[in-house]
Protein backbone atom coordinates (compact mmCIF):
# COMPACT_ATOMS: atom_id res chain seq x y z
CA UNK A 1 0.00 0.00 0.00
CA UNK A 2 1.45 3.24 -1.20
CA UNK A 3 1.73 5.93 1.35
CA UNK A 4 -0.51 8.63 1.81
CA UNK A 5 0.46 12.01 0.73
CA UNK A 6 0.65 14.83 3.04
CA UNK A 7 -0.30 18.21 1.82
CA UNK A 8 1.19 21.26 2.27
CA UNK A 9 -1.43 24.33 3.24
CA UNK A 10 -2.27 26.28 0.90
CA UNK A 11 -1.36 23.91 -2.05
CA UNK A 12 -4.77 23.06 -3.56
CA UNK A 13 -4.62 26.88 -4.88
CA UNK A 14 -1.54 25.71 -7.30
CA UNK A 15 -2.14 22.17 -7.60
CA UNK A 16 -3.89 19.24 -7.72
CA UNK A 17 -5.17 16.58 -5.09
CA UNK A 18 -6.31 13.39 -5.89
CA UNK A 19 -9.63 12.32 -4.64
CA UNK A 20 -8.32 9.29 -2.73
CA UNK A 21 -6.10 11.23 -0.35
CA UNK A 22 -9.35 13.58 1.02
CA UNK A 23 -11.80 12.31 3.76
CA UNK A 24 -15.08 12.55 3.13
CA UNK A 25 -18.21 11.96 5.51
CA UNK A 26 -18.67 8.94 3.49
CA UNK A 27 -15.35 7.42 4.68
CA UNK A 28 -16.44 7.26 8.15
CA UNK A 29 -15.11 4.29 10.23
CA UNK A 30 -17.45 2.06 12.77
CA UNK A 31 -15.83 4.34 15.38
CA UNK A 32 -16.44 7.87 13.81
CA UNK A 33 -20.34 6.17 13.05
CA UNK A 34 -20.40 5.53 16.88
CA UNK A 35 -19.55 9.06 18.08
CA UNK A 36 -21.43 10.38 15.83
CA UNK A 37 -24.47 9.19 16.87
CA UNK A 38 -24.01 9.06 20.35
CA UNK A 39 -23.59 13.06 20.21
CA UNK A 40 -27.11 13.13 17.78
CA UNK A 41 -28.55 10.95 20.47
CA UNK A 42 -27.57 12.91 23.32
CA UNK A 43 -28.81 16.28 21.23
CA UNK A 44 -32.23 14.94 20.57
CA UNK A 45 -33.06 12.97 24.31
CA UNK A 46 -31.32 15.60 26.56
CA UNK A 47 -31.22 18.95 24.48
CA UNK A 48 -34.03 18.96 22.27
CA UNK A 49 -36.52 18.39 24.94
CA UNK A 50 -35.11 20.99 27.06
CA UNK A 51 -34.50 23.64 25.21
CA UNK A 52 -36.75 26.20 26.69
CA UNK A 53 -35.04 25.18 30.46
CA UNK A 54 -31.53 26.19 29.01
CA UNK A 55 -32.92 29.19 27.09
CA UNK A 56 -34.38 30.37 30.61
CA UNK A 57 -30.69 30.62 31.98
CA UNK A 58 -31.11 27.61 33.93
CA UNK A 59 -27.38 27.17 34.45
CA UNK A 60 -27.36 24.57 37.15
CA UNK A 61 -29.48 22.30 34.64
CA UNK A 62 -26.47 23.75 32.14
CA UNK A 63 -24.07 22.29 34.36
CA UNK A 64 -25.93 18.97 34.94
CA UNK A 65 -26.59 18.31 31.12
CA UNK A 66 -22.71 19.21 30.60
CA UNK A 67 -21.55 16.64 33.02
CA UNK A 68 -23.75 13.89 31.23
CA UNK A 69 -21.83 15.16 27.90
CA UNK A 70 -18.83 14.83 29.85
CA UNK A 71 -19.99 10.73 30.84
CA UNK A 72 -20.58 10.07 27.46
CA UNK A 73 -17.27 10.87 26.53
CA UNK A 74 -18.11 14.10 24.79
CA UNK A 75 -15.86 16.51 25.85
CA UNK A 76 -12.78 15.00 25.80
CA UNK A 77 -12.20 13.91 21.72
CA UNK A 78 -9.03 16.01 21.61
CA UNK A 79 -7.84 15.58 25.87
CA UNK A 80 -5.31 12.45 25.43
CA UNK A 81 -6.48 9.35 27.34
CA UNK A 82 -4.03 9.79 30.30
CA UNK A 83 -5.40 13.42 30.87
CA UNK A 84 -8.84 11.72 31.76
CA UNK A 85 -9.99 12.65 27.66
CA UNK A 86 -10.99 10.25 24.42
CA UNK A 87 -7.94 10.96 22.59
CA UNK A 88 -9.17 10.66 19.57
CA UNK A 89 -8.88 12.08 15.84
CA UNK A 90 -9.81 14.63 14.53
CA UNK A 91 -12.46 13.51 11.90
CA UNK A 92 -14.36 12.54 15.83
CA UNK A 93 -13.73 15.54 16.87
CA UNK A 94 -15.65 17.31 14.17
CA UNK A 95 -18.18 15.05 13.70
CA UNK A 96 -19.50 15.73 17.65
CA UNK A 97 -19.02 19.10 16.10
CA UNK A 98 -21.27 18.80 13.45
CA UNK A 99 -23.74 16.64 15.71
CA UNK A 100 -23.94 20.04 18.29
CA UNK A 101 -25.01 22.01 15.72
CA UNK A 102 -28.20 20.94 16.55
CA UNK A 103 -28.15 21.62 20.29
CA UNK A 104 -29.30 25.33 20.34
CA UNK A 105 -27.35 27.64 22.78
CA UNK A 106 -25.77 24.18 24.86
CA UNK A 107 -23.97 24.33 21.60
CA UNK A 108 -22.27 27.63 22.67
CA UNK A 109 -21.63 26.18 25.91
CA UNK A 110 -19.84 22.84 24.77
CA UNK A 111 -17.87 24.37 21.99
CA UNK A 112 -16.65 27.48 24.30
CA UNK A 113 -15.36 24.53 26.98
CA UNK A 114 -14.01 22.26 24.17
CA UNK A 115 -12.72 24.40 22.23
CA UNK A 116 -11.03 27.63 23.84
CA UNK A 117 -11.61 26.63 27.16
CA UNK A 118 -9.65 23.24 26.79
CA UNK A 119 -7.11 22.95 24.35
CA UNK A 120 -5.03 25.82 25.60
CA UNK A 121 -4.05 23.15 28.05
CA UNK A 122 -3.87 20.31 26.26
CA UNK A 123 -1.71 21.89 23.38
CA UNK A 124 0.41 24.17 25.96
CA UNK A 125 0.03 22.77 29.73
CA UNK A 126 3.03 21.80 31.20
CA UNK A 127 2.50 18.26 32.74
CA UNK A 128 1.67 19.03 36.37
CA UNK A 129 -1.07 21.58 34.82
CA UNK A 130 -2.90 18.79 32.59
CA UNK A 131 -2.74 16.04 35.00
CA UNK A 132 -4.06 18.48 37.80
CA UNK A 133 -6.73 20.13 35.42
CA UNK A 134 -7.26 18.10 31.86
CA UNK A 135 -9.37 15.11 33.91
CA UNK A 136 -11.52 17.80 35.74
CA UNK A 137 -12.57 19.38 32.36
CA UNK A 138 -12.86 15.99 30.26
CA UNK A 139 -15.46 14.52 32.82
CA UNK A 140 -17.43 17.91 33.18
CA UNK A 141 -16.62 18.42 36.72
CA UNK A 142 -15.08 21.76 35.63
CA UNK A 143 -16.15 24.01 33.13
CA UNK A 144 -13.57 26.05 30.86
CA UNK A 145 -13.77 29.79 29.74
CA UNK A 146 -11.66 31.98 27.58
CA UNK A 147 -10.73 35.91 28.89
CA UNK A 148 -8.89 37.42 25.32
CA UNK A 149 -11.15 40.20 24.50
CA UNK A 150 -11.31 43.20 26.02
CA UNK A 151 -13.32 46.18 25.59
CA UNK A 152 -10.25 47.84 23.91
CA UNK A 153 -9.44 45.20 22.17
CA UNK A 154 -11.25 42.88 20.00
CA UNK A 155 -9.82 42.19 16.40
CA UNK A 156 -6.58 43.48 17.40
CA UNK A 157 -6.56 41.21 20.38
CA UNK A 158 -3.15 41.84 21.30
CA UNK A 159 -3.82 45.51 22.29
CA UNK A 160 -5.20 44.53 25.36
CA UNK A 161 -4.48 46.82 28.11
CA UNK A 162 -5.10 43.57 31.06
CA UNK A 163 -1.74 43.70 33.25
CA UNK A 164 0.31 41.20 35.62
CA UNK A 165 2.95 42.06 37.94
CA UNK A 166 5.28 39.99 39.65
CA UNK A 167 5.09 40.11 43.28
CA UNK A 168 7.94 41.34 45.44
CA UNK A 169 8.51 38.02 46.63
CA UNK A 170 8.20 36.45 42.80
CA UNK A 171 5.87 33.93 44.01
CA UNK A 172 2.72 35.24 42.57
CA UNK A 173 1.55 37.82 40.02
CA UNK A 174 -1.04 39.79 40.32
CA UNK A 175 -3.40 40.93 37.58
CA UNK A 176 -5.59 43.42 36.89
CA UNK A 177 -7.91 44.41 34.26
CA UNK A 178 -11.40 43.59 32.58
CA UNK A 179 -12.23 41.13 29.59
CA UNK A 180 -15.59 40.89 27.60
CA UNK A 181 -17.60 38.92 26.02
CA UNK A 182 -16.31 35.93 27.84
CA UNK A 183 -18.87 32.63 27.08
CA UNK A 184 -19.20 30.72 30.27
CA UNK A 185 -18.04 33.25 32.43
CA UNK A 186 -21.31 32.77 34.99
CA UNK A 187 -20.77 29.17 35.69
CA UNK A 188 -17.16 28.76 34.43
CA UNK A 189 -14.83 26.90 36.97
CA UNK A 190 -11.48 27.74 34.92
CA UNK A 191 -10.54 30.88 33.04
CA UNK A 192 -7.47 30.73 30.04
CA UNK A 193 -6.24 34.63 30.46
CA UNK A 194 -4.66 36.35 28.65
CA UNK A 195 -2.29 40.10 30.39
CA UNK A 196 0.76 41.94 29.84
CA UNK A 197 3.92 41.05 31.96
CA UNK A 198 5.23 44.51 33.01
CA UNK A 199 2.51 46.02 30.43
CA UNK A 200 4.95 44.34 27.53
CA UNK A 201 5.19 40.59 27.53
CA UNK A 202 1.57 38.81 26.42
CA UNK A 203 1.25 35.82 28.36
CA UNK A 204 -1.49 33.32 28.86
CA UNK A 205 -2.59 32.07 32.74
CA UNK A 206 -4.71 29.63 34.28
CA UNK A 207 -6.85 31.42 36.58
CA UNK A 208 -9.55 29.17 38.79
CA UNK A 209 -12.74 30.77 38.73
CA UNK A 210 -12.69 30.84 42.96
CA UNK A 211 -9.17 33.05 42.99
CA UNK A 212 -9.26 36.08 44.63
CA UNK A 213 -10.00 39.21 42.99
CA UNK A 214 -11.94 37.34 40.22
CA UNK A 215 -15.46 38.14 40.07
CA UNK A 216 -18.10 38.71 36.75
CA UNK A 217 -19.76 41.36 35.76
CA UNK A 218 -23.70 41.12 35.03
CA UNK A 219 -25.38 39.11 31.77
CA UNK A 220 -24.99 40.66 28.46
CA UNK A 221 -28.75 41.26 27.02
CA UNK A 222 -28.18 39.37 23.87
CA UNK A 223 -29.56 38.97 20.37
CA UNK A 224 -29.03 34.90 20.53
CA UNK A 225 -27.52 32.20 22.29
CA UNK A 226 -30.22 33.18 25.66
CA UNK A 227 -29.25 30.02 27.75
CA UNK A 228 -25.36 30.23 27.44
CA UNK A 229 -23.71 32.67 29.86
CA UNK A 230 -21.72 35.79 28.54
CA UNK A 231 -20.65 38.07 31.27
CA UNK A 232 -17.27 40.16 31.59
CA UNK A 233 -14.23 39.07 33.54
CA UNK A 234 -12.86 41.33 36.31
CA UNK A 235 -9.63 40.86 37.63
CA UNK A 236 -8.61 42.96 40.69
CA UNK A 237 -5.53 42.48 41.96
CA UNK A 238 -5.90 38.66 41.39
CA UNK A 239 -3.42 37.01 42.95
CA UNK A 240 -2.30 33.69 40.44
CA UNK A 241 0.71 32.06 41.14
CA UNK A 242 3.69 31.38 39.35
CA UNK A 243 3.60 27.96 38.32
CA UNK A 244 0.19 29.15 36.66
CA UNK A 245 1.93 30.78 33.54
CA UNK A 246 0.62 28.82 30.63
CA UNK A 247 3.34 28.26 28.30
CA UNK A 248 5.95 30.42 28.91
CA UNK A 249 6.21 34.23 29.68
CA UNK A 250 5.75 36.52 26.67
CA UNK A 251 4.94 33.64 24.13
CA UNK A 252 0.64 33.95 25.04
CA UNK A 253 0.20 35.06 21.50
CA UNK A 254 1.37 31.56 20.20
CA UNK A 255 -1.28 30.36 22.38
CA UNK A 256 -4.01 32.45 21.27
CA UNK A 257 -3.76 32.27 17.47
CA UNK A 258 -3.15 28.74 17.33
CA UNK A 259 -6.00 28.23 19.80
CA UNK A 260 -8.27 30.07 17.65
CA UNK A 261 -7.13 28.30 14.64
CA UNK A 262 -8.50 25.45 16.13
CA UNK A 263 -11.51 27.31 17.38
CA UNK A 264 -12.48 28.09 13.90
CA UNK A 265 -12.51 24.76 12.35
CA UNK A 266 -14.44 23.62 15.55
CA UNK A 267 -17.07 26.36 14.91
CA UNK A 268 -17.34 25.71 11.10
CA UNK A 269 -17.89 22.15 11.65
CA UNK A 270 -20.61 23.15 14.00
CA UNK A 271 -22.65 25.54 12.15
CA UNK A 272 -21.93 22.88 9.14
CA UNK A 273 -24.30 20.49 11.48
CA UNK A 274 -26.81 23.47 12.09
CA UNK A 275 -27.03 24.41 8.69
CA UNK A 276 -28.22 20.65 8.03
CA UNK A 277 -30.65 20.89 10.57
CA UNK A 278 -32.22 23.74 9.04
CA UNK A 279 -32.92 21.80 5.78
CA UNK A 280 -34.33 19.05 7.48
CA UNK A 281 -36.63 21.06 9.46
CA UNK A 282 -37.55 23.26 5.99
CA UNK A 283 -37.86 20.28 4.38
CA UNK A 284 -40.05 18.63 6.85
CA UNK A 285 -42.29 21.78 7.15
CA UNK A 286 -42.60 22.17 3.60
CA UNK A 287 -43.93 18.64 2.93
CA UNK A 288 -46.89 19.10 5.72
CA UNK A 289 -47.88 22.77 4.83
CA UNK A 290 -50.10 22.95 1.88
CA UNK A 291 -51.52 26.21 -0.07
CA UNK A 292 -53.66 25.92 -2.90
CA UNK A 293 -54.54 22.73 -2.40
CA UNK A 294 -50.87 21.16 -3.01
CA UNK A 295 -47.73 20.66 -0.41
CA UNK A 296 -45.72 23.96 -0.71
CA UNK A 297 -42.66 21.42 -1.32
CA UNK A 298 -44.33 20.76 -4.59
CA UNK A 299 -43.76 24.37 -5.36
CA UNK A 300 -40.80 25.06 -7.96
CA UNK A 301 -39.53 28.09 -5.98
CA UNK A 302 -39.64 26.55 -2.77
CA UNK A 303 -38.02 23.29 -4.60
CA UNK A 304 -35.05 25.43 -5.32
CA UNK A 305 -34.74 27.03 -1.81
CA UNK A 306 -34.59 23.72 -0.58
CA UNK A 307 -31.98 22.64 -3.16
CA UNK A 308 -29.89 25.60 -2.81
CA UNK A 309 -29.91 24.92 1.21
CA UNK A 310 -29.32 21.07 0.63
CA UNK A 311 -26.25 22.18 -2.02
CA UNK A 312 -24.39 24.58 0.30
CA UNK A 313 -24.81 22.48 3.03
CA UNK A 314 -23.41 19.85 1.12
CA UNK A 315 -19.84 22.11 0.09
CA UNK A 316 -19.67 22.91 3.63
CA UNK A 317 -19.54 19.88 4.57
CA UNK A 318 -16.90 18.48 2.30
CA UNK A 319 -15.04 21.43 3.80
CA UNK A 320 -15.19 20.30 7.36
CA UNK A 321 -14.00 16.96 6.66
CA UNK A 322 -11.63 17.42 4.30
CA UNK A 323 -10.09 19.81 6.42
CA UNK A 324 -9.92 17.19 9.59
CA UNK A 325 -8.15 14.52 7.16
CA UNK A 326 -6.17 17.12 6.63
CA UNK A 327 -5.36 17.43 10.29
CA UNK A 328 -4.75 13.96 10.94
CA UNK A 329 -2.93 12.86 8.35
CA UNK A 330 -0.30 15.71 9.35
CA UNK A 331 -0.43 14.67 13.13
CA UNK A 332 0.06 11.03 11.87
CA UNK A 333 3.48 12.19 10.59
CA UNK A 334 4.68 12.59 14.26
CA UNK A 335 6.89 10.31 16.57
CA UNK A 336 5.22 8.95 19.61
CA UNK A 337 7.51 11.86 21.21
CA UNK A 338 6.18 14.57 19.12
CA UNK A 339 2.63 13.06 19.79
CA UNK A 340 2.88 13.96 23.29
CA UNK A 341 4.10 17.59 22.86
CA UNK A 342 1.22 19.67 22.67
CA UNK A 343 3.61 22.44 20.93
CA UNK A 344 4.49 19.89 17.92
CA UNK A 345 0.40 19.10 17.58
CA UNK A 346 -0.12 22.98 17.55
CA UNK A 347 2.63 23.90 14.42
CA UNK A 348 1.22 20.48 12.87
CA UNK A 349 -2.48 22.08 12.47
CA UNK A 350 -0.90 26.09 12.03
CA UNK A 351 -0.10 24.37 8.91
CA UNK A 352 -3.66 24.69 8.00
CA UNK A 353 -4.37 28.34 9.38
CA UNK A 354 -5.88 29.46 6.02
CA UNK A 355 -8.19 25.90 5.95
CA UNK A 356 -9.64 26.87 9.27
CA UNK A 357 -10.15 30.59 8.43
CA UNK A 358 -11.69 29.44 5.06
CA UNK A 359 -13.53 26.79 7.54
CA UNK A 360 -15.05 29.14 9.74
CA UNK A 361 -16.28 31.58 7.25
CA UNK A 362 -17.78 29.04 4.99
CA UNK A 363 -19.27 27.35 8.05
CA UNK A 364 -20.85 30.36 9.73
CA UNK A 365 -22.39 32.02 6.17
CA UNK A 366 -23.56 28.77 5.29
CA UNK A 367 -25.54 28.61 8.17
CA UNK A 368 -26.92 32.30 7.62
CA UNK A 369 -27.71 31.49 4.47
CA UNK A 370 -29.99 28.18 5.20
CA UNK A 371 -31.35 29.66 8.76
CA UNK A 372 -32.77 32.85 6.66
CA UNK A 373 -34.10 30.42 4.13
CA UNK A 374 -36.03 27.97 6.64
CA UNK A 375 -37.76 31.14 8.33
CA UNK A 376 -38.65 32.54 5.03
CA UNK A 377 -40.05 28.76 4.09
CA UNK A 378 -42.17 28.95 6.96
CA UNK A 379 -43.65 32.16 6.25
CA UNK A 380 -44.85 34.39 9.26
CA UNK A 381 -44.52 31.42 11.28
CA UNK A 382 -40.75 31.26 11.39
CA UNK A 383 -41.00 34.96 12.73
CA UNK A 384 -42.92 33.53 15.67
CA UNK A 385 -40.82 32.14 18.75
CA UNK A 386 -43.17 29.04 19.22
CA UNK A 387 -41.34 27.88 16.13
CA UNK A 388 -36.98 27.12 16.44
CA UNK A 389 -36.62 29.03 13.30
CA UNK A 390 -36.83 32.14 14.77
CA UNK A 391 -34.45 31.23 17.66
CA UNK A 392 -32.17 29.08 15.17
CA UNK A 393 -32.09 32.83 12.82
CA UNK A 394 -31.10 35.19 16.13
CA UNK A 395 -28.40 32.38 17.53
CA UNK A 396 -26.80 31.99 14.06
CA UNK A 397 -25.54 35.57 13.73
CA UNK A 398 -23.00 35.92 16.57
CA UNK A 399 -20.89 32.71 14.60
CA UNK A 400 -19.65 35.82 11.96
CA UNK A 401 -18.17 37.62 14.94
CA UNK A 402 -16.42 35.37 17.42
CA UNK A 403 -13.44 33.60 16.63
CA UNK A 404 -12.36 36.36 14.59
CA UNK A 405 -14.88 38.04 12.53
CA UNK A 406 -14.73 36.84 9.39
CA UNK A 407 -13.72 40.09 7.78
CA UNK A 408 -10.57 39.74 9.69
CA UNK A 409 -10.32 36.36 8.92
CA UNK A 410 -10.62 37.72 4.96
CA UNK A 411 -7.22 39.60 5.71
CA UNK A 412 -5.90 36.83 6.84
CA UNK A 413 -6.27 34.23 4.05
CA UNK A 414 -4.21 36.19 2.06
CA UNK A 415 -2.10 37.49 4.37
CA UNK A 416 -1.08 33.67 5.56
CA UNK A 417 -0.90 32.57 1.92
CA UNK A 418 1.76 35.47 0.45
CA UNK A 419 3.41 35.56 3.75
CA UNK A 420 4.18 31.75 3.60
CA UNK A 421 5.12 32.29 -0.52
CA UNK A 422 7.91 34.77 1.08
CA UNK A 423 9.45 32.39 3.32
CA UNK A 424 9.24 29.60 0.15
CA UNK A 425 7.25 27.54 1.98
CA UNK A 426 4.47 27.96 -0.54
CA UNK A 427 5.66 28.52 -4.44
CA UNK A 428 2.41 30.82 -5.22
CA UNK A 429 5.24 33.04 -7.16
CA UNK A 430 6.86 30.84 -9.41
CA UNK A 431 3.04 29.38 -10.03
CA UNK A 432 1.82 32.96 -11.10
CA UNK A 433 5.03 33.74 -13.17
CA UNK A 434 4.63 30.39 -15.17
CA UNK A 435 1.07 30.83 -15.29
CA UNK A 436 1.83 34.35 -17.03
CA UNK A 437 3.85 32.51 -19.49
CA UNK A 438 0.81 29.66 -20.11
CA UNK A 439 -1.67 32.40 -20.40
CA UNK A 440 0.08 33.68 -23.73
CA UNK A 441 -2.29 32.23 -26.36
CA UNK A 442 -4.23 30.16 -24.04
CA UNK A 443 -7.65 29.03 -25.39
CA UNK A 444 -10.05 26.49 -23.03
CA UNK A 445 -11.67 25.61 -26.77
CA UNK A 446 -8.67 23.94 -27.55
CA UNK A 447 -8.49 21.60 -25.23
CA UNK A 448 -10.46 17.92 -25.27
CA UNK A 449 -11.88 16.87 -21.87
CA UNK A 450 -12.61 13.10 -20.96
CA UNK A 451 -15.86 11.63 -21.10
CA UNK A 452 -16.59 11.73 -17.59
CA UNK A 453 -19.42 13.13 -15.53
CA UNK A 454 -17.84 15.93 -13.87
CA UNK A 455 -15.02 16.36 -16.35
CA UNK A 456 -16.36 20.36 -17.10
CA UNK A 457 -16.24 20.86 -13.44
CA UNK A 458 -12.81 19.95 -12.91
CA UNK A 459 -11.70 21.91 -16.25
CA UNK A 460 -13.35 25.12 -14.55
CA UNK A 461 -11.89 24.58 -10.80
CA UNK A 462 -8.22 24.69 -12.58
CA UNK A 463 -9.19 27.41 -14.76
CA UNK A 464 -10.76 29.44 -11.59
CA UNK A 465 -7.43 28.37 -9.88
CA UNK A 466 -5.59 30.47 -12.67
CA UNK A 467 -7.57 33.04 -12.47
CA UNK A 468 -6.81 33.07 -8.68
CA UNK A 469 -3.59 33.18 -9.33
CA UNK A 470 -3.21 35.68 -11.71
CA UNK A 471 -5.11 38.46 -10.07
CA UNK A 472 -3.58 38.04 -6.38
CA UNK A 473 0.03 37.99 -8.67
CA UNK A 474 -1.36 41.28 -10.02
CA UNK A 475 -2.17 43.01 -7.13
CA UNK A 476 1.07 41.64 -5.28
CA UNK A 477 3.10 43.27 -8.24
CA UNK A 478 1.13 46.60 -8.21
CA UNK A 479 1.09 47.19 -4.27
CA UNK A 480 4.09 44.95 -2.97
CA UNK A 481 4.18 45.88 0.72
CA UNK A 482 1.53 48.31 0.37
CA UNK A 483 -1.19 45.30 -0.15
CA UNK A 484 -1.79 45.14 3.66
CA UNK A 485 -3.51 48.73 2.94
CA UNK A 486 -5.57 47.56 0.18
CA UNK A 487 -7.99 46.15 2.03
CA UNK A 488 -11.27 45.58 -0.45
CA UNK A 489 -8.50 43.72 -2.79
CA UNK A 490 -7.32 41.25 0.23
CA UNK A 491 -10.96 40.71 0.58
CA UNK A 492 -11.74 39.91 -3.16
CA UNK A 493 -8.67 37.56 -3.01
CA UNK A 494 -9.62 35.70 -0.14
CA UNK A 495 -13.09 35.11 -1.49
CA UNK A 496 -11.93 33.89 -4.81
CA UNK A 497 -9.93 31.27 -2.26
CA UNK A 498 -12.35 30.66 -0.34
CA UNK A 499 -14.81 29.58 -3.32
CA UNK A 500 -12.06 27.83 -5.31
CA UNK A 501 -11.30 25.89 -1.67
CA UNK A 502 -15.31 25.32 -1.72
CA UNK A 503 -15.49 24.06 -5.20
CA UNK A 504 -12.65 21.70 -5.05
CA UNK A 505 -13.62 20.10 -1.81
CA UNK A 506 -17.26 19.26 -3.04
CA UNK A 507 -15.61 17.99 -6.53
CA UNK A 508 -12.98 15.68 -4.90
CA UNK A 509 -16.09 14.11 -2.47
CA UNK A 510 -17.69 13.61 -5.53
CA UNK A 511 -15.06 12.20 -7.74
CA UNK A 512 -14.41 9.84 -4.87
CA UNK A 513 -17.78 8.63 -4.49
CA UNK A 514 -17.90 8.55 -8.44
CA UNK A 515 -14.83 6.18 -8.06
CA UNK A 516 -16.36 4.22 -5.31
CA UNK A 517 -20.12 3.96 -6.16
CA UNK A 518 -20.11 4.43 -10.16
CA UNK A 519 -22.57 7.60 -11.99
CA UNK A 520 -26.07 6.53 -10.24
CA UNK A 521 -24.90 5.68 -7.06
CA UNK A 522 -22.75 9.16 -6.91
CA UNK A 523 -25.71 11.02 -8.84
CA UNK A 524 -26.83 13.09 -5.86
CA UNK A 525 -23.02 14.00 -5.12
CA UNK A 526 -22.29 14.71 -9.47
CA UNK A 527 -25.89 17.35 -9.10
CA UNK A 528 -24.30 18.81 -6.21
CA UNK A 529 -20.98 19.72 -7.85
CA UNK A 530 -22.62 20.60 -11.12
CA UNK A 531 -25.03 23.20 -9.29
CA UNK A 532 -22.44 24.69 -7.42
CA UNK A 533 -19.58 25.42 -9.75
CA UNK A 534 -22.53 26.68 -12.26
CA UNK A 535 -23.34 29.39 -9.67
CA UNK A 536 -20.04 30.16 -8.40
CA UNK A 537 -17.57 30.75 -11.70
CA UNK A 538 -19.60 33.45 -12.17
CA UNK A 539 -18.93 35.12 -9.34
CA UNK A 540 -15.28 34.08 -9.63
CA UNK A 541 -15.48 35.91 -13.06
CA UNK A 542 -16.89 38.93 -11.58
CA UNK A 543 -14.61 38.82 -8.61
CA UNK A 544 -11.53 39.07 -10.48
CA UNK A 545 -12.72 42.03 -13.01
CA UNK A 546 -13.69 43.71 -10.04
CA UNK A 547 -9.86 43.49 -8.94
CA UNK A 548 -7.85 44.18 -11.91
CA UNK A 549 -10.16 47.24 -12.72
CA UNK A 550 -8.94 49.14 -9.76
CA UNK A 551 -5.41 47.60 -9.97
CA UNK A 552 -5.06 48.55 -14.12
CA UNK A 553 -5.76 50.30 -16.64
CA UNK A 554 -5.54 50.75 -20.54
CA UNK A 555 -4.11 47.73 -22.60
CA UNK A 556 -3.15 46.05 -19.67
CA UNK A 557 -6.45 46.09 -17.97
CA UNK A 558 -7.88 45.21 -21.31
CA UNK A 559 -5.53 41.77 -21.68
CA UNK A 560 -6.08 40.93 -18.08
CA UNK A 561 -9.24 40.89 -18.59
CA UNK A 562 -9.33 39.35 -21.81
CA UNK A 563 -7.22 36.50 -20.06
CA UNK A 564 -10.50 36.03 -17.26
CA UNK A 565 -13.27 36.10 -19.83
CA UNK A 566 -11.05 33.23 -21.80
CA UNK A 567 -10.53 31.25 -18.44
CA UNK A 568 -13.99 31.56 -16.99
CA UNK A 569 -15.50 30.60 -20.40
CA UNK A 570 -17.99 27.81 -19.56
CA UNK A 571 -21.08 26.63 -21.28
CA UNK A 572 -23.76 26.57 -18.18
CA UNK A 573 -25.75 23.57 -17.36
CA UNK A 574 -29.91 23.05 -16.87
CA UNK A 575 -28.92 23.49 -13.21
CA UNK A 576 -32.92 24.10 -12.70
CA UNK A 577 -33.33 20.42 -13.21
CA UNK A 578 -30.73 19.27 -10.98
CA UNK A 579 -31.68 21.35 -8.40
CA UNK A 580 -35.46 20.33 -8.59
CA UNK A 581 -33.77 16.42 -8.62
CA UNK A 582 -32.05 17.30 -5.40
CA UNK A 583 -35.08 18.45 -3.89
CA UNK A 584 -36.99 16.09 -4.54
CA UNK A 585 -34.52 13.97 -3.36
CA UNK A 586 -34.75 15.66 0.14
CA UNK A 587 -38.01 15.49 0.18
CA UNK A 588 -38.28 11.70 -0.23
CA UNK A 589 -36.53 11.66 3.15
CA UNK A 590 -38.15 14.86 4.63
CA UNK A 591 -34.73 15.37 6.08
CA UNK A 592 -31.16 16.89 4.57
CA UNK A 593 -29.88 13.85 2.30
CA UNK A 594 -27.01 13.16 4.76
CA UNK A 595 -25.06 11.04 3.15
CA UNK A 596 -27.44 10.99 -0.08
Amino acid sequence: MSKKRIYVGGEWLIGSTDPADVFTPEDFSKEHEMIYETTMDFVRNEIMPQMERIESKDFEFSREIHRKAGELGLLGTDVPEEYGGMGLDKVSTTAVGDAMGRAGSYAVTHAAHTGIGTLPLVYFGNEEQKKALLPKLASGEWVGAYCLTEAGAGSDALSGVTRAMLSKDGKHYLLNGEKMFITNAGFADLFCVYAKVDDEHFTGFIVPADTEGVSTGAEEKKMGGHGSSTRPVILEDAKVPVKNVLFEVGKGHKIAFNVLNLGRWKLGASCTGGAKQCVSEAVKYAVGRTQFNKPISSFGVIQNKLATMTVRAYISDSIQYRLAGLFDDKLDTLDGHAKKEGMENAKAIEEYAVECSISKIYGSETLDYCVDEWVQILGGYGYCSEYPAERSYRDARINRIWEGTNEINRMLIPGTLLKRALQGRLDLLGAAGKLTQELVGFSPLGVELPDTPLAVQEQMVAQCKKIGLMTAGVAVQKFQQKLIDEQEVLELIADLAIEIFAMESGLLRAQKQLDKNGEEGAKYHIAAVKVYVDDTVPKIEKWAKQLLAYVEQGDTLRTQLAAVKKLARYQPIDAISLKREIAERAIELEAYPLFF
